[in-house]
């Protein structure tokens, strides 16, 4: 016989629900797609912009790329994406 172990663990946290800042279905709405720099990254960002698009049709999408996966985002790159975008779907990890 052959026993199925799950390899989750139990929650050590409580789960706490993340609430947006910004209802995207509120109008029309700027969303940042950041890449961290990682290979494909951008090329990834562009197949969530098309999954956005087909959930929030009046957003529109502004690509940015951060160029270096070890660094953080610049300040002026941080201040333009603020500036210019209500919300922001960044690409961490590879």
């Amino acid at each position: 016989m052959i026993e199925f172990l799950d390899p989750r663990a139990e929650a050590s946290a409580p789960i706490e629900p993340y609430a947006l800042s910004v209802d995207p279905t509120a109008g029309p709405i700027v969303i940042g797609l950041l890449a961290n720099g990682f290979p494909d990254s951008a090329n990834f960002l562009a197949h969530v912009e098309k999954a956005l698009a087909r959930e929030l049709p009046a957003a529109r999408f502004h690509h940015y790329d951060k160029g270096d996966a070890s660094s953080v985002v610049p300040d002026p790159l941080l201040e333009t994406i603020i500036s210019e975008c209500g919300a922001v779907v960044a690409a961490y990890g590879h």
